[in-house]
């Protein structure tokens, strides 16, 4: 005996209004777009074109950014769930596919639903940095963000005029229903995505620390601060032998570490923020960049190749561009929080400057080469 399918007009609940889908995708478009947009920054810096430029300061700017990507992310969440809830009757509306132009409606919407919760899904196994996957994920979700930003905006297009007959609604009268009412249920939607946004965003916001269940990562780790790649899992020891090489167009110069401590130091409180969306702020010491750079004869505000002594990873080596390298506050760090770097912090010195993400913030630092 087969089950009677169910027509769209049999829906009626107060969750399944226009009024209700239109509002949750206003909000959802809001949180997705902040998403989008502060995660191509991201990208931008870590892959920076020719025309691209990034800022030393102010030096907890990219903490803000990468902060408000993973909290709009995570707010998205419950908004697509709710917003797929009071939408889903209409795939019992009849026929299917009333005409070329309905058929690649629906297929626009295939392509944004099955986007956009890659993205979230994808986006929140990285913040907690659980990979189940063989595809390298920056790449995978950034070219997929781009997919979903394009099908949202079509998707708002084909909708616009039904969104503003919606909205621009001031009063509805609400038939009685069993169940939620169209507020209830919005309330219930904002309910739980400030919920889901209180638990996470601890991470950044340092205030919300003691109520974020999920922000497992700030106030722990070696000398207080958390650590994404230690230095057994880079294979990284230390020699007595070990030299900084310092290259530039006038030839290469070798510092021991007890030259490196001999150099004039600069102490500063300065955040680290990963692209996982943690952040947390320590107090550096070390030699700045403009010292060191003055030291062997280079111009402050070179671009400055950084080697690691990681072999194989994918950050062993970054650059730090000119307008870093002229920042009094871009250090070679040689002390964390009033003690010498522990190895997992990238002893014996490290990169730490003002404004970058954390991936780029280089460990265990063998080699500088002004570009």
């Amino acid at each position: 005996m087969k089950l009677p399918i169910p027509a769209e007009e049999q829906f009626r609940a107060p969750a399944h209004h226009e009024r209700v889908t239109s509002k949750i995708g206003l909000a959802l478009a809001i949180t997705f777009t902040t998403c989008f947009v502060t995660g191509l920054i991201s990208h931008l810096i870590q892959h920076p074109p020719e025309w691209f430029w990034w800022p030393s300061r102010p030096a907890g700017l990219y903490r803000v950014t990468q902060g408000l990507h993973v909290i709009s992310g995570v707010a998205s969440i419950p908004l697509l769930l709710a917003k797929l809830w009071s939408v889903y009757p209409k795939l019992f509306g009849r026929p299917l596919v009333r005409s070329l132009p309905h058929a690649l409606e629906r297929l626009s919407i295939l392509v944004l639903s099955g986007a956009a919760f890659f993205e979230l899904t994808t986006g929140l196994l990285n913040v907690a940095q659980n990979y189940p996957w063989g595809f390298y994920f920056p790449q995978v979700h950034y070219a997929v963000a781009w997919l979903a930003i394009g099908s949202i905006l079509v998707h708002v297009a084909v909708k616009l005029p039904i969104i503003r007959r919606a909205l621009s609604r001031t009063t509805v009268e609400e038939p009685p229903a069993e169940g939620l009412s169209r507020r209830g249920f919005l309330l219930t939607t904002g309910l739980a995505t400030g919920v889901a946004v209180v638990a996470t965003a601890g991470a950044t916001v340092p205030f919300l620390r003691g109520v974020s269940g999920l922000a497992w990562k700030t106030g722990k780790g070696t000398q207080d601060l958390p650590v994404n790649r230690t230095a057994a899992a880079a294979n990284v020891t230390w020699s007595p032998s070990w030299r900084l090489s310092v290259v530039t167009p006038r030839g290469t110069t070798k510092f021991s570490l007890d030259e490196l401590r001999a150099l004039p130091q600069t102490t500063a409180e300065l955040p680290i923020a990963c692209v996982e969306g943690w952040s947390q702020s320590a107090t550096w010491r070390g030699i700045s960049l403009p010292t060191l750079l003055k030291a062997v004869g280079a111009s402050p505000g070179t671009a400055v190749r950084v080697s690691s002594a990681e072999r194989g990873g994918l950050y062993g080596v970054s650059v730090l561009p000119g307008e870093h390298t002229a920042d009094e506050l871009t250090l070679l760090a040689l002390e964390l929080n009033g003690e010498v770097l522990a190895p997992d912090h990238g002893f014996p010195c490290r990169i730490i400057a003002p404004n970058r993400p954390g991936v780029l913030q280089t460990k265990w630092v063998t080699k500088l080469e002004a570009l």
